[in-house]
């Protein structure tokens, strides 16, 4: 039962995310042009994180985020079946998020949906996976000592904005392949033909940070 309710805040946690953050991209009218929206579009992203971390982190632990979820097995801190659990979760609710928006604004002011930098594929990759690695590492890091508990959230979703002030302009930030997926799936087009990008790209971001913080928390 305990799972079940880690996979249920998972699904709303990431809902909020897409409907919410996204939506914010979406009805703002963000682009890669530095202006207000940008800037409030970034944000929105943050200020999800921070209330969903209050919300289902005590839950959950407030991944919302596959490549979170991913570091978090390999440093050892869940097990592969709830790995498996958050990701469905993850996925199931960004297209449930996705869903939401399109019925309240439909499609003519888009999904807040990534896109290639330049249409180059191998420097997109590159770039998502710079973000998702400090994006991820920050996390590890903050949530590696208890005392952090009570300003991990504010942290968290401080990153979160810190990598879209600097990533908006490339890709849109994704840092999160179920963020990506679930607007490109109602998008179709380039959105969902390229969305592989954004759901590899992090996932690798993720597993390099995991990887590195391990090296560097080492007491050997």
């Amino acid at each position: 039962m305990e799972s079940i309710k880690k996979y249920v805040a998972e699904f709303i946690g990431t809902l909020v995310l897409v409907l919410f953050a996204c939506g914010a991209a979406a009805v703002l009218g963000c682009t890669a042009e530095a202006n207000a929206s940008y800037f409030m579009t970034a944000v929105a992203f943050g200020l999800v994180i921070v209330a969903m971390a209050y919300s289902i982190g005590n839950i959950s632990g407030c991944h919302i985020n596959p490549a979170v979820s991913l570091a978090m097995l390999i440093s050892g801190k869940m097990s592969v079946k709830d790995f498996i659990g958050y990701v469905i979760a993850q996925f199931a609710g960004a297209t449930a998020g996705a869903a939401i928006l399109m019925a309240l604004i439909g499609k003519d002011k888009g999904l807040g949906t990534n896109g290639l930098y330049n249409g180059d594929i191998l420097l997109s990759i590159v770039i998502e996976i710079i973000l998702t690695f400090v994006f991820v590492i920050a996390i590890l890091g903050v949530t590696s000592k208890t005392e952090n508990s009570a300003v991990a959230g504010l942290v968290i979703g401080l990153s979160l904005t810190l990598v879209h002030i600097f990533g908006i302009y490339f890709t849109g930030t994704s840092v999160n392949p179920a963020r990506s997926f679930g607007p490109a799936l109602f998008m179709g087009g380039d959105a969902l033909a390229n969305v592989w990008v954004f759901i590899v790209a992090p996932l690798v971001g993720g597993a390099l940070a995991a990887v590195v913080y391990k090296f560097l928390a080492s007491k050997k």
